[in-house]
């Protein structure tokens, strides 16, 4: 699997400093800019009896996408946000435009772009396309940080808003 995080303006890696991707204000602007793609083969697994991806699939490799972007992208161990400090990030709202079918053996790259942070909310832009370009669906989603004891949202985490910060264009970011 290919791992790539990208800013606008640093191209793919790391920021300038070296630091992990993170963090922002509650204006909307922090964080905008960052990006995270992903290539993966569609298996047969993802496929349903017309060798095409069967839909929901798509949610669960976009959710494993999210982890890794946590992770890998931000440095912002996903396991241990959700395992041991208990904040979830649970899905509120979902716009989704399927294009094209993607077919058992294609390659295709998971993209996702940060649009917009809130004080407990992150509104990401999502794209699954084949490796040549051609794109198979498109989604805007929004995710807002929740405890997972009370099950009500929370600010989000100041080491992910900081995080979200260095990943960011340090043109949008103040």
């Amino acid at each position: 699997m290919t791992l790539e995080a990208t800013s606008a303006s640093r191209g793919p890696g790391r920021a300038e400093d070296g630091a992990h991707p993170s963090g922002g204000s509650t204006d909307g602007s922090v964080g905008r800019g960052t990006s995270f793609r992903q290539e993966r083969v569609i298996h047969f697994s993802d496929c349903d009896p017309a060798g095409i991806v069967f839909y929901p699939q798509y949610f669960v490799m976009l959710n494993a996408h999210i982890e890794d972007w946590f992770t890998d992208g931000l440095g912002v161990d996903y396991y241990a946000l959700v395992a041991e400090r208990r904040i979830g990030l649970p899905t509120v709202r979902l716009e989704v435009d399927f294009v094209a079918v993607s077919r058992m053996g294609d390659r295709v790259a998971l993209e996702l772009e940060v649009e917009r942070v809130g004080g407990a909310s992150l509104t990401l832009r999502r794209h699954i396309a084949g490796v040549d370009g051609d794109r198979r669906m498109t989604m805007r989603q929004v995710l807002v940080t929740t405890s997972l004891d009370t099950h009500q949202a929370i600010e989000l985490p100041a080491d992910l808003r900081a995080a979200l910060r260095r990943a960011a264009d340090s043109s949008v970011v103040a």
